[in-house]
């Protein structure tokens, strides 16, 4: 899904998940390839490819999974140390 905000001129398009392996997935924000790492964030650890590839990208900022009601900013993706984890999954 395409960003709630607007840029004109600038072609945004959808993020995509690129490949999902054993330690996490690789996801496409625009012209940014990211590593999302499950020992980083175990939620999704044990998601389906369904649930993991239903992904919105409600502002430019933040990457929502509404199946797994996983909100994330880009940031913490691209740093994860910077943002210890204040949840734990469930088990």
């Amino acid at each position: 899904m395409s960003p709630a905000y607007s840029n004109h001129g600038i072609d945004i398009s959808a993020p995509e998940i690129l490949n999902i392996s054993i330690n996490g997935f690789w996801l496409l924000i625009a012209t940014e390839e990211l590593f999302v790492p499950f020992q980083k964030f175990p939620w999704f650890l044990n998601a389906t490819v369904k649930q993991i590839c239903n992904l919105q990208w409600p502002t430019q900022d933040h990457l929502y999974w509404p199946d797994l009601d996983i909100d994330l900013s880009l940031e913490s993706i691209r740093n994860p140390d910077a943002f210890p984890l204040v949840s734990n999954p469930k088990k």
